[in-house]
């Protein structure tokens, strides 16, 4: 994998989650006298945290009703995925599909040797192998540049600020002289997470699609199949769920056919231009 300085990245934009809390925390404090609560909500978002990326696989395919597929079921999907590991020097991972039609992708697990690759009935309608290849490629680089354990962590952190921010809001902005600060607690901090946590996962989305061209050694087929699935997605968006709305960060396109400010995921057409730039177009 090439060096994408992911750990001074990450680590920088974790650090800014946790400096947000902290700032929560202390302004929290401030207001009931208690420096403890600093304690007390930095070890809720450890917790959380923790728990998120022990049991991260669990939960995003359950939520997809994801099913284990066999090699007799899907050889050519075993055989891609197979010679990608091999090729990478890494441990199979579980394959996984998804009895959906939205055309989509997702890799979960908290280390190489506890993967899994997902895939839906509709992208296994829509590519190619050549773009299927492709696709599995930037899913794997997700698993070998430790994306979940990213993912979890500023999940769980932003979980937690958001928390606080409600219970300053509800507990501590109702007393006429901490009032202001609760309401500004309450709107600013859960927006300074969300915008965090997207740089995050925005991030993570360039440095696997670069990966995943450079695994499979075809950065069209890569931007081929992105441009199929921004067109598929939109034909068949996903039904959105609580339970949806968390793995669709970890899926290779946005299920949800969303385009904003908040989306987890870069541009297509961005996705796409720096694609073929790695192609030579």
């Amino acid at each position: 994998m090439r060096n994408h300085y992911n750990g001074l990245k990450t680590a920088a934009l974790i650090g800014l989650l946790w400096m947000v809390l902290l700032i929560v925390g202390a302004l929290i404090a401030g207001g009931t006298g208690n420096r403890f609560w600093i304690l007390v909500f930095g070890a809720i978002a450890l917790v959380q945290t923790v728990v998120g990326y022990w049991n991260s696989d669990k939960i995003a395919l359950r939520s997809m009703q994801a099913r284990p597929i066999t090699q007799a079921e899907a050889p050519e999907l075993y055989q891609i995925v197979e010679s990608l590991s091999q090729q990478a020097g890494q441990p199979m991972p579980a394959l996984y599909i998804a009895p959906t039609k939205t055309p989509n992708a997702f890799a979960t697990g908290r280390d190489p040797e506890h993967a899994a690759v997902c895939v839906t009935e509709g992208i296994m309608d829509l590519l190619e192998l050549r773009e299927l290849r492709a696709v599995l490629g930037h899913e794997l680089s997700h698993v070998y540049n430790r994306d979940i354990l990213t993912s979890s962590v500023a999940a769980g952190i932003a979980g937690v600020i958001t928390s606080i921010a409600q219970f300053a809001f509800f507990f501590g902005g109702r007393d006429r002289e901490d009032g202001g600060t609760g309401i500004l607690l309450a709107l600013v901090a859960p927006f300074a997470a969300t915008l965090i946590q997207f740089s995050i996962s925005r991030t993570r989305e360039f440095d696997a699609d670069e990966d995943g061209a450079r695994l499979a050694n075809d950065p069209l087929a890569l931007a081929s199949a992105l441009k199929k699935l921004e067109t598929g997605i939109a034909r068949r968006p996903l039904a959105s769920s609580p339970e949806r709305q968390t793995v669709a960060s970890m899926m290779i396109a946005n299920p949800f056919n969303v385009r904003n400010l908040f989306s987890t995921h870069p541009p297509m057409d961005e996705r796409i231009r720096r694609l073929e730039k790695m192609a030579g177009y």
